[in-house]
């Protein structure tokens, strides 16, 4: 049996959240967050803070998504936050965050730019072709940041990796146009459950797609509402898609026996069979007859209150959802466990690019850039270490002359401030996992020994292209948004699932895909992958 990762005892810790996959990524043991491997910025707010006291502070306006984070989202002033205080303080900067609603991302984006109300520095969620630009690295509306790297960034440039600077480099002129988050681990997302409920079922850990139906059949009869947790377009609800190596998203496409480079899904037996799976869950009850409205927060509200058996999502999100699901439901225990895998004895999600956020400054914001490099090129130092993994000294921790006293926070509001320092407001770090937040505990150990070695061995990689394909911009049906499959598809696979569509039509879906845009798609795909250009695996 594979191993399981059981953390019965959760406790909160903070780790860090975040599409696409490379082949260069470095092994999570070694990029993540340690003390030992950052490098000390140079920035002299970093290592002389009383020489810059009487400094002008560099002021300049971000946008930053909340990202579902609660402390933001329920924050009334962001701005006037403690640790955004202590952090200008600590960085000689004048902040004006402008928060983007999460689940209107990409909407208020594409705003931004059609208005041209731009600040000064804004932050996108990959590289510097992302749908969020909407065009705007290639418009001229930011600048190229080589030089100020050079001069003002050389502890970023040596704290990360190359896969991450080259998804922010333009290939034809060699320009920087961002300074890029990173992901160390492209194996992010996993499959959880509940291990009390697995026990009265008096199942063992499944282990292939049958014996997890089995699993949530008898989860079913316990009376679990959600023996499987759906959620609004198979998003963290795809892990069938995984078992059988159809997912549909912008960084999985294949090369298929005919030579030619192709959406995943066009494996038409297998996306029929993944189809399948779910059309059983729905018709058997296994998931709730309403799975494709349910959002983000209703997803976790759930989760956390203990009406679902099994489920999707990152992995480092463990502590806190299970702090907060044990504290609803006494007696609740949760573990990672190995995806179910389907006829290639294979599973897992797809797996991110080495890009999780990424920062550009606006052309018009030249006299404040250097300032802006040296605010980023702090946040890969010691002090941002110690102030983001342990807040603020004397309310937060202790310090006895270099022992750290801190106890992690276990209640919901305790977690929710947590990850709002050790992951939103940190802005550049590796975000598989704070180490030094995890070495605290011995679940926090384990959770470091479930990265390191049971994601590392599932997941699936597929071919991603940046900047995206170009057909895709024309054919906006034909394209995925980020971890979804194309509208066009996603469409037909829905009413599949509720029987309003029989899943023996799939081949007409693929037909239909190829005569409104998708022989381009495939085309252009093949003849870059073929060439080398931006194809990334």
């Amino acid at each position: 049996m594979k191993k399981l990762f059981v953390l019965a005892t959760v406790v909160a810790l903070s780790v860090s959240m975040l599409s696409g996959c490379s082949k260069d990524n470095n092994e999570p043991s070694k990029a993540a967050n340690t003390p030992a491997e950052t490098p000390k910025a140079n920035n002299a707010a970093a290592d002389k803070p009383e020489e810059t006291a009487a400094a002008e502070p560099t002021k300049f306006s971000i946008s930053m998504r909340t990202l579902n984070v609660p402390y933001v989202e329920q924050n009334p002033d962001i701005n006037g936050d403690k640790y955004v205080l202590e952090l200008e303080k600590m960085t000689n900067t004048d902040l004006d965050i402008r928060l983007i609603p999460h689940n209107e991302y990409q909407d208020k984006m594409i705003q931004m730019f059609a208005t041209n109300d731009i600040p000064d520095v804004v932050q996108g969620s990959g590289g510097i072709s992302g749908q969020e630009l909407a065009g705007a690295v290639q418009s001229g509306v930011f600048m190229p940041l080589n030089d100020l790297l050079q001069e003002y960034g050389q502890n970023l440039q040596k704290f990360l990796p190359k896969a991450a600077w080259d998804r922010l480099t333009d290939a034809k002129t060699g320009n920087v146009y961002g300074i890029p988050e990173v992901l160390s681990n492209p194996s992010r997302r996993a499959t959880w459950i509940r291990t009390d409920l697995l026990e009265k079922a008096g199942k063992p850990i499944p282990k292939t797609v049958e014996e997890t139906l089995d699993v949530l059949r008898a989860f079913k009869e316990m009376g679990i509402e959600h023996p499987y947790m759906g959620r609004k377009n198979f998003k963290y609800a795809d892990t069938f898609f995984g078992s059988y190596d159809v997912f549909g998203y912008l960084n999985q496409f294949k090369l298929f026996p005919d030579g030619k480079v192709k959406p995943s899904f066009f494996d038409e037996a297998a996306m029929k069979k993944a189809v399948g799976v779910y059309k059983t869950m729905f018709d058997e009850g296994l998931i709730s007859k309403e799975f494709a409205t349910i959002e983000s927060a209703d997803f976790k509200s759930i989760i956390t209150s203990g009406k679902a058996g099994m489920w999707s999502m990152n992995a480092n999100e463990l502590p806190i959802w299970g702090t907060q699901l044990m504290t609803n439901v006494p007696g609740a225990k949760v573990a990672l466990i190995p995806s179910p895998v389907g006829d290639d004895s294979k599973g897992g999600y797809a797996h991110y690019n080495p890009v999780t956020r990424s920062y550009f400054i606006n052309v018009n914001a030249k006299d404040k850039a250097a300032g802006i490099i040296k605010f980023f090129d702090w946040m890969v130092g010691e002090q941002a270490q110690h102030f983001f993994s342990y807040g603020i000294e004397g309310e937060d921790y202790t310090d006895n002359g270099g022992t750290i006293s801190y106890t992690p926070p276990t209640d919901e509001a305790g977690t929710n401030k947590q990850r709002y320092l050790n992951y939103w407001l940190w802005m550049v770090q590796d975000t598989t996992y704070n180490k030094r937040i995890a070495e605290l505990s011995e679940p926090g150990k384990q959770m470091v020994d479930a990265f390191d070695n049971l994601l590392t061995k599932e997941g699936r990689r597929g071919i991603e292209f940046d900047p995206r394909l170009e057909a895709l911009v024309k054919y906006p049906d034909l394209s995925p948004l980020s971890d979804q499959l194309p509208p066009l598809v996603l469409e037909h696979v829905l009413k599949m699932v509720y029987g309003k569509e029989p899943i023996d039509n799939y081949g007409k879906v693929l037909e239909e895909y190829l005569s409104k845009g998708g022989n381009e798609v495939i085309d252009e795909a093949t003849a870059r992958y073929n060439s080398k250009e931006n194809a990334f695996e």
